[in-house]
């Protein structure tokens, strides 16, 4: 055997290794990608948002108000609201579902302790539902919730800052407001 002949079978391994690894790393790098994507497509988010919160009191007592957007792509369960860290009974939870396509102009009107009394109650031609348990929410779908007497709000709390707690099965939600007198 000559040395070109064995300088010639020594390059052709170097080039045969270099392609296997090559053509290995290729494919895991498509498999990868692969499950990567198949995954994240998979797999939907939870998102809320919170807005248009507001706590009014008088001498009757205090009344609590916010809208709930559910944004993210699965629905999703409340589990849980609390306002000044203090958890409401869903006995004092009143929520309208907003239909599809329709939407809200204005703000929430009820400001009196006394006007969240029963089961139902009709609040600008919509029925506001008294919680039982946990209220389940649709992805793209809004609530609009009244909280009556929320947390430990007394007269003595106009203008301070509380807070409202939104619980999902995976997530806490915060938003603040300062309290406003319902006079």
């Amino acid at each position: 055997m000559s040395a070109e002949s064995a300088r010639r079978r020594a390059l052709a391994q170097v080039v045969t290794t270099l392609i296997l690894l090559v053509v290995s790393i290729l494919l895991s790098g498509v498999v990868v990608y692969y499950s990567v994507n198949l995954i994240s497509t998979r797999v939907q988010t939870e998102e809320i948002r919170l807005s248009r919160e507001h706590v009014w009191v008088n001498s009757t007592g205090a009344v609590g108000a916010l809208k709930i957007q559910n944004l993210g792509g699965r629905d999703i369960l409340i589990d849980k609201m609390e306002v000044r860290g203090v958890e409401a009974a869903w006995s004092n939870v009143y929520y309208y579902r907003v239909p599809s396509g329709t939407t809200i102009a204005g703000d929430f009107n009820v400001t009196s302790y006394s006007n969240l009394i029963g089961a139902s109650v009709n609040i600008d031609g919509n029925t506001y539902t008294q919680a039982s348990s946990d209220i389940p929410l649709i992805s793209g779908g809004d609530l609009l919730i009244y909280v009556k007497g929320p947390g430990n709000v007394d007269v003595n709390d106009i203008g301070t800052t509380v807070s409202f707690s939104v619980f999902t099965g995976l997530s806490q939600y915060i938003t603040e407001c300062n309290v406003e007198s319902a006079t």
